[in-house]
């Protein structure tokens, strides 16, 4: 039998249409369009929203493939292992999940050598005891984890100095200069979550009209204004639905399955004009054409 992943969807990009529309809602209507999974972040789970969440479940057959959780707050008010474990586990167990998944580290702590060793310490205190519950954690990366501390990526002092998982995203590590698929190779055997968010450049042709661009600096040096670059680049990067921009999707695909991704989450921070719901369609469409219409 062929081994294959599930291709499922990251709330947090349609985290407006559940807003509007209510969870079991647009459950339903993620299902009509043919998928199967989600992964829940970005959405607060309360008592209700953790009802509506399995109801979805049992009336569509959703998979939760993890759900977001912090070890300590990050603003307010927020839910994280560090005052909700309890509830957190209760949570997981209602939504028959066994992953948990943590969105971002503490970038500015993890920033120095000292606060990254402390920022792992920690870490591996909760990837231990989750793991005696039955729990797996996993990091998400961005762009910053490559920068380097001490002369080693951000993101390879986690994977050297704690046991926890990864959620490699393919847009977000190209963003940080580095080659998708050579770091998904390289995160073999870590890696049961994969974020599928492709990655475009739009391109302003104000950028090209140096006269506009010259015009511009000299009214702001006149009013006194510095400037230091007026444009620090050609075009504009944006996130793009999946197969809509410039990543290898079926060679960073290939590459999570052989490294044991078991999910294959689609994300995207803003689909900018369009109905999120459709750029879940174009998404959806464009790794049917590349051949993973079985992983729906």
């Amino acid at each position: 039998m062929e081994k294959k992943g599930l291709i499922g969807i990251q709330l947090s990009t349609i985290r407006g249409v559940i807003e509007k529309n209510g969870i079991y809602e647009t459950m339903k209507r993620c299902h009509e369009l043919g998928y199967r999974c989600i992964e829940i972040s970005q959405i607060p789970m309360t008592k209700e929203n953790v009802a509506e969440f399995k109801r979805a479940q049992q009336d569509f057959g959703i998979k939760v493939a993890a759900i977001n959780a912090s070890m300590t707050a990050m603003r307010p008010g927020m839910e994280c292992l560090e005052t909700d474990y309890d509830k957190i586990l209760s949570d997981l167990a209602t939504l028959d999940c066994n992953m948990l998944r943590l969105g971002m580290g503490p970038i500015a702590q993890m920033a120095t050598k000292d606060g990254m060793m402390r920022f792992c310490e920690e870490t591996e205190k909760y990837v231990a005891k989750l793991k005696k519950d039955g729990i797996d954690y996993y990091y998400h990366n961005h762009s910053c984890e490559f920068q380097k501390v001490d002369g080693k990526y951000i993101l390879d002092h986690i994977k050297d100095s704690t046991s926890m998982g990864f959620e490699l995203d393919i847009h977000w590590i190209h963003a940080g200069g580095e080659d998708p698929v050579r770091i998904i190779n390289r995160y073999a055997g870590r890696i049961r979550l994969l974020h599928l968010k492709d990655y475009r450049i739009v391109v302003d042709g104000d950028d090209f009209d140096f006269g506009k661009r010259f015009a511009l600096g000299k009214k702001l040096k006149e009013m006194g204004i510095e400037i230091k670059q007026v444009s620090p680049m050609y075009g504009a990067i944006q996130f793009a639905e999946v197969g809509e921009g410039t990543l290898p999707i079926k060679e960073c695909i290939d590459a999570g399955l052989a490294g044991g991704s078991e999910y294959f989450l689609i994300e995207q921070d803003t689909c900018y004009d369009r109905d999120p719901m459709d750029s879940l369609a174009i998404s959806r469409d464009n790794l049917i054409k590349l051949g993973y219409g079985a992983w729906f």
